[in-house]
């Protein structure tokens, strides 16, 4: 559990100022954007993050492909954003139609490779969803290059591997793999969590909770071994909904509900180090016009830090992304399902 340092200093979550903020360049063209993925770059990248996301003429529309763009460290600003994923290219390599694509998670392996885990539909709409495993067949990271092929749609179900996933980061392990949250959603809802080898292999499932309302896990390590994973709540009127392993994600115990309102809506939790989390998260069930940075010092009690966004009662600001990068913490966001944007925050900015 090392602690994320700036200048030598581990960092305060509650010394985070907002120092930057803006919207993200769309395609051309495209009316909606929905459900992106930060990835911090190595050091040596022209990139300091890779920014995916789904987006086209509508959520779940034919025309839907996987987005990116990358923050230029040398110009401080998002790329001009292109399409990296194709519905119609990945089926042609799988054998079998991709109907509709969605909700990038993004990792980079042991040997620096980026990997995809995308949602992708045949016939039944995202409750009979697969998760469709990528990984970079480009030998260069840069945007203009960079492109995926299909390794396998991974084994998670018995019913030809329908309904499960993905939509938050994955928590990287000290052997250079990582765990990927899933959640199943095919009548019971319920979060899961896929161990991936460091070289990007599929290694096992484990199921996390027995209840059966409770979507998009959100990792968070309190130390090697105790993990507290915080989801989305399905029911009416719903709370931001935990649970934990104390022995390395092998088994999970149901937690009580946290005394944070959920309206059925995704959240994005992330661990600068013991006792320094943070939280972005709708915090009423009443919709999702507010959009809070919460920080926790053991990933259940949180205190507000930060007000991100707030609008009229129809405003949708949703399923925020965290990454840490360059000495600053990253936050995206959709807004009102049809563009994303993004703030930056420093240890002692000036807001």
């Amino acid at each position: 559990m090392p602690a994320t340092e700036v200048q030598g200093q581990p960092v305060q979550a509650a010394g985070l100022q907002r120092v930057a903020s803006g919207d993200v360049p769309m395609p051309p063209g495209a009316k909606a954007a929905h459900a992106s993925s930060l990835l911090p770059m190595p050091a040596g990248s022209a990139a300091a993050l890779s920014l995916f996301w789904f987006s086209g003429e509508r959520e779940s529309g034919p025309l839907v492909q996987i987005a990116a763009t990358q923050w230029d460290r040398a110009s401080g600003r998002w790329r001009e954003p292109r399409f990296v994923v194709n519905r119609h290219a990945m089926g042609d390599v799988l054998g079998h139609g991709v109907r509709r694509l969605g909700n990038p998670v993004s990792w980079l392996d042991a040997q620096g490779r980026i990997h995809l885990f995308v949602v992708a539909t045949g016939w039944g709409g995202w409750a009979a969803s697969r998760v469709l495993h990528l990984r970079q067949s480009s030998a260069s990271q840069d945007l203009d290059a960079l492109a995926f092929e299909p390794m396998r749609v991974l084994p998670l179900s018995w019913l030809w591997n329908t309904s499960f996933l993905v939509r938050n980061a994955m928590l990287p392990l000290q052997d250079g793999g990582a765990v990927l949250p899933v959640h199943f959603e095919l009548g019971l809802k319920y979060p899961a969590a896929v161990r991936i080898s460091p070289e990007g292999e599929f290694s096992r499932l484990t199921r996390m909770s027995s209840l059966t309302y409770q979507l998009q896990p959100s990792f968070l390590a309190r130390s090697p071994h105790d993990w507290v994973a915080l989801m989305r709540d399905q029911r009416h009127h719903g709370h931001i909904t935990a649970v934990q392993t104390l022995d390395g994600g092998q088994h999970w115990t149901d937690l009580p509900d946290l005394p944070m309102g959920n309206p059925d809506s995704s959240v994005a939790a992330l661990a600068l180090g013991q006792g320094q989390m943070l939280l972005a998260h709708n915090p009423t069930p009443q919709g999702r016009a507010q959009l809070d940075l919460s920080r926790s010092t053991d990933g259940l009690q949180w205190t507000l830090h930060h007000n991100l966004r707030a609008g009229d009662p129809e405003a949708e600001f949703s399923y925020p992304a965290m990454a840490w990068a360059d000495d600053a913490l990253w936050v995206a966001y959709t807004v009102d399902r049809a563009t994303l944007s993004w703030q930056r925050f420093a240890p002692g900015g000036t807001p």
